[in-house]
């Protein structure tokens, strides 16, 4: 295997990996985003790990009409600004509005979200890319691309879901971000 340097593209899903997921809700405000336990201070040190770090996320709630896209890019514009107070930074956030139902949908496990990220930084390659998710989506959304997956432990369903599938290839399991920095750290020496 490559080892990761700054060739490599860091993905990130954002509830339940960035910041704690609320279940049955949509975080459209920022008084309830809340991050998990040491993510900025990860993210910054990802920053040194990788040549870029971008956010891939369903966002359905604005296909339900819960939320504006508005309302998700004061979230996001936040949520930058917190990372930057301690040095961290994420070079792109993608999101998908679309419902699950609609046929054709960005949602991942579709690809849509990182052909949009590769557009904006063609060097890019997915082969030299990490996906870091919470569901069964983000990780297919990884293997499909041929990107390293890496499980977030933080949603017992989808773990649940994850173990009916043997076809599905996690490279790592976390239960917090700060533990793949020294995982990362320590393949990448």
């Amino acid at each position: 295997m490559d080892k990761i340097n700054t060739n490599w593209t860091l993905f990130l899903d954002r509830d339940g990996v960035i910041n704690e997921r609320i279940p049955g809700a949509y975080i459209d405000d920022w008084n309830d985003f809340v991050f998990r336990q040491r993510v900025p201070q990860s993210i910054a040190q990802f920053n040194q790990l990788f040549g870029r770090v971008v956010v891939v996320t369903n966002q359905q709630g604005i296909g339900k009409g819960l939320m504006s896209e508005a309302q998700l890019a004061e979230v996001h514009q936040r949520m930058e600004s917190a990372l930057s107070a301690v040095g961290g930074r994420v070079d792109g956030i993608y999101f998908c509005p679309d419902l699950k139902t609609k046929v054709n949908n960005c949602r991942k496990p579709a690809p849509q979200m990182a052909y949009l990220a590769k557009a904006d930084y063609p060097e890019i390659d997915f082969q030299q890319s990490v996906m870091v998710g919470d569901s069964l989506s983000d990780i297919v959304f990884g293997n499909q691309l041929g990107m390293k997956a890496v499980l977030v432990r933080s949603n017992e369903e989808e773990i649940t879901a994850l173990a009916a599938r043997p076809d599905i290839k996690i490279d790592w399991q976390v239960d917090h971000l700060w533990e793949l920095v020294a995982i990362i750290r320590a393949q990448a020496s």
